[in-house]
């Protein structure tokens, strides 16, 4: 089977007064039919910034895509025109966007901004795109939806906004539904309404779905396949089990053993990674990570390290990734990984 999404070797820089902001430096990835990847990393690794990427909206001049290929369906997203991409996004492509006040027009009712794809892509009137809206919202939990649709985004509460947001990216069922960070300004019982309602959507028309998150207990849930991302870098890539559970770099080993795991804590007590993001403009030389990283040895600041294979389908970018001994676990830099 053909991949769906396919991105090759993408590369979005920002050209700034103070450098070259090397966003998203060379990450490669592909997605099929009905199934979840996971992007994970912390904030600033290139995440969002894939996402407006794939969607051809990175705002030129001060951001450009300087390297790579997207293709969706075998067609190349990078080499289609304005009219091309318009046809695409919100149609065959939907985003859920991070920020929801800012990506709501704040002087249009919710309902029209949510019928507006359906009269655009599926040639709804306006009465049936209004109707539509208004049962994509009860269908993500908002009260009255009637009423509500009637409301401008500044008479909904944040988590309604979210939830509106991902209506109009269901509104024409998307065959790739990107999700940047979905559920953040949700409680935890709508959160589960949302992620229940996102596989219904999976289940019911093969859509795709790219999930941003910082929450890996979503990732665990829903992923097929993780990418984690570091410094623009993609670091690690691989199914979702093997990520979590035989995961080849010291990163990823330091997101996994942040998370509090009271059944083995009574205190939950949480192990943070060290230090901070690099800056994107003076990335470390070498391996990014290698000034956070308990495991850096002589080698890790002279050169960047190569994706190794460290089982079937899943690679780490690490100098020792897949090596005897090399696992995650308690060693102290400099010593010997055991």
């Amino acid at each position: 089977m053909a991949a769906l999404l396919e991105v090759r070797d993408l590369a979005t820089h920002f050209f700034t007064r103070d450098g070259v902001v090397k966003a998203v430096d060379g990450i490669s990835f592909s997605l099929d039919p009905g199934k979840t990847l996971a992007v994970v990393g912390e904030s600033g690794s290139g995440k969002s910034v894939t996402a407006l990427s794939i969607m051809r909206l990175i705002q030129e001049p001060a951001g450009r895509i300087v390297d790579g290929e997207v293709y969706f369906k075998g067609d190349s997203v990078l080499a289609m025109n304005e009219s091309q991409v318009r046809d695409l996004r919100g149609d065959r492509i939907a985003m859920i966007f991070q920020d929801p006040m800012t990506s709501l027009n704040p002087v249009f009712r919710v309902g029209r901004q949510i019928g507006e794809s359906l009269m655009l892509h599926r040639h709804l009137s306006r009465k049936d795109a209004f109707e539509r809206a208004i049962e994509l919202l009860d269908m993500v939990g908002i009260p009255h939806p009637r009423d509500r649709a009637r409301d401008y985004p500044h008479q909904f509460s944040g988590g309604m906004r979210q939830r509106a947001m991902i209506a109009m990216a269901l509104a024409c069922d998307p065959d790739i539904l990107i999700a940047d960070e979905p559920t953040t300004a949700l409680d935890v019982t709508i959160q589960a309404q949302i992620l229940e309602l996102m596989s219904e959507l999976q289940e019911r028309t093969g859509t795709a779905i790219i999930m941003i998150t910082h929450d890996l207990g979503i990732v665990a849930d829903m992923a097929d396949d993780v990418m984690v991302m570091y410094a623009g870098k993609q670091i690690e890539y691989g199914p979702a089990d093997s990520v979590f559970y035989r995961s080849g770099h010291p990163y990823t080993w330091g997101l996994l053993d942040s998370l509090p795991r009271h059944d083995v804590d009574e205190k939950g007590t949480l192990l943070p990674i060290t230090g901070q993001p690099p800056s994107l403009i003076n990335v470390p030389s070498g391996c990014a990570f290698h000034p956070r990283c308990r495991y850096a040895r002589e080698i890790c600041p002279r050169e960047v390290p190569a994706s190794r294979e460290v089982g079937e389908g899943h690679f780490a970018a690490c100098h020792f990734a897949g090596q005897d001994g090399f696992v995650r676990g308690a060693a102290q830099a400099g010593g010997e990984v055991a």
